[in-house]
């Protein structure tokens, strides 16, 4: 059965889409077989792997509101062994829609449930905010990351989010866990950098990814192109960094022997 993560912050532009693309193409490449899931109605990460949302005909506000089985929504990507539970503007209603639903909390846990076996990795990209959708997210994940930026404001808001995890861990979800905090947007000239990594490691200690991801040109660049930054540039500090992420991720889950292969899944993906 594979791992669902979260990614997490109410805090926006900390890389939480960034890490989300990145990392699950970057576990693709290490031939684990990786879900991505946009949940966020920005459709960012829809977007980022080539994909434009205004074409998406069915996305993750199908499976939500109207029931729809997310094998017929997964869309292939050009990245090796990744998948992507797409978002489109619909989504902007979605909450307000969820309201009037039973067990409103529960609707992502209900249709993942299955997909869990077919992937080793699922990752769900929340919106910058502690909404429904993200607290469905969080109801249904086995652990969350939660990205904080190397800047003044880094722990600022931090600590709402993990009293927010603490709640669904208490009523929720009592096995979510927190999978790290995965310190981004490091920039080794800045003297700031290196003192909010001394403070975030100090403050969390173990709790932090030993990876942190570097202020990088490419990254920023690939999303333009609709490309992980594993197809716009491998050789780029950004890629290098989200590799050592994906294989942290795989040695601190012991998964080295998960013999799940692409072309053995039952997932029904359209366009394949």
């Amino acid at each position: 059965m594979g791992k669902i993560i979260t990614i997490a912050n109410q805090k926006g532009g900390v890389g939480k889409t960034t890490t989300a693309i990145n990392l699950a193409a970057c576990l693709g490449v290490l031939d684990k077989k990786t879900l991505l899931i946009d949940a966020d109605p920005q459709s960012n990460c829809t977007s980022g792997v080539g994909f434009e949302p205004r074409d998406v005909k069915n996305g993750i506000y199908d499976c939500i509101v109207n029931g729809e089985d997310p094998r017929n929504v997964i869309l292939q990507t050009k990245n090796p062994n990744l998948h992507i539970l797409p978002s489109h503007i619909d989504l902007v209603g979605a909450e307000i829609e969820m309201i009037h639903l039973k067990e409103r909390e529960f609707i992502f846990k209900n249709f993942l449930s299955t997909l869990s076996e077919e992937y080793d990795y699922i990752f769900i990209d929340c919106s910058p905010s502690l909404g429904l959708l993200t607290l469905n997210a969080l109801t249904a994940s086995d652990s969350v990351i939660i990205p904080v930026q190397c800047e003044y404001f880094a722990l600022e808001g931090l600590g709402k989010l993990l009293n927010t995890i603490k709640i669904v861990q208490t009523r929720l979800n009592k096995k979510l866990d927190i999978e790290g905090i995965l310190l981004t947007m490091y920039d080794t000239r800045l003297r700031l950098s290196n003192q909010v990594v001394e403070e975030v490691k100090i403050h969390f200690q173990q709790l932090v990814f030993e990876t942190i991801i570097h202020r990088n040109t490419r990254l920023g660049e690939a999303p333009s192109h609709g490309e992980t930054i594993i197809m716009h540039d491998a050789s780029s500090k950004g890629a290098v960094n989200y590799l050592n992420l994906a294989k942290e991720l795989i040695t601190k889950n012991n998964d080295n022997n998960i013999n799940i292969k692409s072309n053995e899944s039952n997932v029904k993906v359209n366009g394949v």
